[in-house]
């Protein structure tokens, strides 16, 4: 019986101790960033291919060595940057080697203009001479870049481009025409930004004799006014911000002729309500490649340009249904006449060989699966590197094919997510490797895959996650009643018992090629969705038909109707779950943020009686509110398809509104503005609905800086506890 009584303490104190976890909080989230793991990103490769270098905390750059990951040398420290204006040197924020490697252009005192453009003050620094010098006195550059030689650079300023001639110190202003709110030069205006993802419009020929870029003439769009406070009158910040159905910034592609100080115009042909996504010297440099796009954006063309005289013809056209997905995957080849590009047309993103004349060489890779990403070709060894989804919807793996199609090989040998960067002569590559419960494992790999250095491995983290006792992230799927099966995944307290019924919080995105759910560490949120789990929550995060890695035909079945789906899958999932053993059915709720408000806010209204709580962070609320790019990819414009932008609209909906609802928005939100909340709440009121709001002052679409997240995720905190 003694024994027996021993045993049973034992038990207890074992279990006791197996679920025993310090408790997470928010000052562990968002103060220390006990949670948050390191990876190893912006390595620079040299370009021997067998070197590369990091910069440290922006006041090192350091070179190091591919095969063993060792230190080589420090290339320059912030002590010897030093200029009269900066004695004790210049902080790096930014750099670029010249051709030969032996100077540098830096940047530094970056400011943030939107999310991705900056303005910096740029330097030249002479590696051999120690000299440094500032590229231009006066006002902050843009987008500064060495010629291909590396004897001058260009760069913005007010919308001009110059450049800098390095051997006689000549400034030269290449455009004038340059006006605020007006006429954009070499660089992009707000909605090619954000939705076609580039900033720098300017790019030179191979041989430095030319330059081609883009000018912008934005004079007809139209502005949108931003209120900023702090002063005892506010400021009004405005930008030009083309919602859906409106004009556009007008583009035209020029050439800049170096010797001749001259430009001249590419024929893009005659119509101008169009897109230009990219243009792309190809290997000779005489020959510009430009992308043409109608503004239905389902039609996609590649024109050869004569970089002498502007001429063009069309090398490559396709055409969708629905729409084209622009991306930075074309690639000219060493030969002259071909290129690869990837393209959806069989109803999988795959890599394709074309030549100049137009004619398809090959399909290079097939299968019912997606391309992720195109890592590279080496041409000397005729090897293409990409990742894709071909193993599972969640995972990203890394393949090696050859040119004509054959010997693929999967390189990576990890079930999760690969991302990876080669070096210049695709010898190796640097892995950031993670999966859903493991945070990033970074190495030095052999292009075959052997791993050759650890470079991080986040134990730090993982000892964190042990300490505190997160739950496993676990995926399933089930089908709806349409018989569509979605892909999901769920996170439970460590302590959870079937036998007992938990509320659930639903984790929403649901956006056109989207994902939530992939086989992959995701430092947003996962940290709190952790703390939910230790208070009693469980966390379920489903994607929905629209999203991506399941192909054309999954992606774009929400065509012109936008919500609409995606919202009927998100009730299937609560519905789904409310019939599972251990899920209170009755306290069942939903957040999500941008696209993902959008969700929360329709699950809300048309869903009102499967959700018992709901937060929506900066949403969408009438896609008539958005930028034309996006929204009219898959929207078309509001004069064609008015039916399909009013009838997944929150707005119309908010009779149906029953549980208890958090709206929060940054009110400089200069991505999607508070004028959708603003609009909410007006259809809100005018239904006689309770509900709660949280706005942040100044802040843009992130809603961060200083202590607005730990703010911000308190708030969200205190309103689930009290409501769900």
């Amino acid at each position: 019986m003694k024994k027996y009584f021993i045993s049973i303490v034992a038990f207890l104190l074992i279990s006791n101790f197996q679920y025993a976890q310090k408790e997470i909080t928010l000052t562990d989230i968002w103060a220390s960033r006990t949670f948050y793991p390191n990876s190893v990103r912006d390595i620079v490769s040299m370009k021997d291919g067998e070197h590369y270098c990091v910069l440290k905390d922006g006041i090192l750059l350091v070179e190091y060595d591919y095969k063993t990951g060792k230190e080589i040398k420090t290339i320059t420290r912030t002590s010897e940057l030093k200029t009269d204006a900066k004695p004790d040197g210049i902080e790096i924020d930014e750099f670029a080697f010249n051709s030969d490697e032996t100077k540098l252009l830096i940047g530094s005192e970056t400011e943030s203009i939107y999310r991705h453009s900056t303005m910096s003050n740029y330097y030249v620094y002479d590696l051999v001479s120690k000299k440094i010098t500032l590229l231009s006195s006066g006002k902050k550059q843009r987008l500064a870049a060495f010629s291909p030689d590396g004897t001058k650079v260009a760069f913005i300023v007010d919308n001009n481009i110059f450049v800098k001639d390095l051997m006689t110190n000549i400034e030269t202003q290449i455009t004038k025409d340059g006006l605020y709110n007006n006429i954009i030069n070499g660089t992009t205006d707000w909605v090619y930004e954000e939705e076609f993802s580039f900033t720098g419009a300017f790019f030179w020929s191979p041989d430095g004799n030319k330059i081609a870029y883009y000018k912008m003439d934005e004079s007809k769009v139209k502005e949108y006014d931003m209120t900023m406070y702090g002063e005892l009158y506010p400021e009004q910040y405005k930008y030009k911000y083309p919602k859906a159905g409106e004009d556009n910034s007008i583009v035209t592609i020029w050439i800049y002729d170096v010797k001749s100080n001259s430009s001249i115009p590419a024929d893009i042909g005659p119509e101008k309500n169009q897109y230009i996504p990219r243009i792309k010297w190809t290997k000779d440099p005489n020959q510009l490649s430009i992308q043409r796009m109608n503004r239905l954006q389902n039609k996609l063309e590649i024109l050869l340009t004569n970089a002498a005289n502007g001429s063009s013809k069309v090398i490559y056209n396709e055409e969708n249904k629905c729409y084209i997905d622009i991306t930075d995957n074309l690639t000219f080849l060493n030969d002259k006449k071909s290129f690869l590009i990837s393209s959806e047309k069989d109803g999988y993103n795959h890599i394709y060989q074309f030549g100049f004349d137009g004619n398809m060489i090959r399909q290079i890779t097939k299968g019912n699966w997606d391309v992720d990403a195109f890592k590279g070709i080496d041409e000397k060894n005729q090897i293409i590197y990409f990742t894709s989804s071909e193993i599972s919807p969640m995972d990203r793996d890394l393949y090696s094919i050859k040119l004509d199609g054959t010997g693929k090989k999967r390189i990576s040998s990890k079930k999760g997510v690969s991302d990876v960067e080669f070096s210049n002569n695709f010898k190796y590559y640097v892995s950031n490797f993670s999966d859903a419960n493991t945070p990033y494992y970074s190495s030095i790999n052999k292009s075959d895959g052997k791993e050759l250095v650890k470079l991080e491995d986040n134990s730090n983290v993982l000892a964190s996650m042990k300490e505190y006792g997160f739950g496993k992230k676990e995926f399933f799927n089930f089908k709806t009643t349409e018989n569509i099966e979605l892909n999901g995944w769920i996170i439970k307290p460590l302590n959870f018992d079937s036998t007992k019924k938990y509320p659930v919080l639903m984790y929403v995105y649901g956006g056109p090629g989207s994902q939530t759910v992939e086989n992959q560490w995701s430092s947003f949120d996962f940290a709190w969705f952790q703390m939910l789990a230790q208070k009693g929550y469980l966390v379920v995060s489903v994607d929905n038909r629209g999203t991506g890695a399941r192909g054309a035909e999954f992606k774009k079945m929400t065509y012109m109707q936008l919500g609409k789906f995606e919202t009927i899958d998100q009730i299937e999932t609560a519905k789904y779950l409310g019939k599972l053993k251990y899920i209170d059915s009755k306290r069942i709720g939903i957040f999500g943020w941008s696209y993902g408000g959008y969700m929360s806010s329709l699950c809300m209204t048309k869903g009102s009686e499967y959700f018992k709580t709901g937060i929506a962070v900066a949403p969408v609320t009438n896609w008539r509110n958005y930028d034309n790019i996006y929204t009219e990819r898959y929207m078309r414009t509001p004069q064609e398809n008015p039916k399909g932008y009013d009838e997944n609209s929150p707005i119309n909906f908010t009779k149906k509104l029953n549980g208890k609802f958090l709206l929060v928005h940054g009110v400089a939100d200069d991505n999607v503005h508070i004028q959708n909340s603003m609009e909410l709440i007006k259809s809100l009121v005018d239904a006689n609905k309770q509900f709660e709001m949280q706005f942040y002052p100044n802040k843009n679409h992130g809603i961060y800086g200083g202590n607005t997240r730990f703010h911000l995720y308190t708030r969200m905190t205190e309103f689930l506890l009290k409501n769900l």
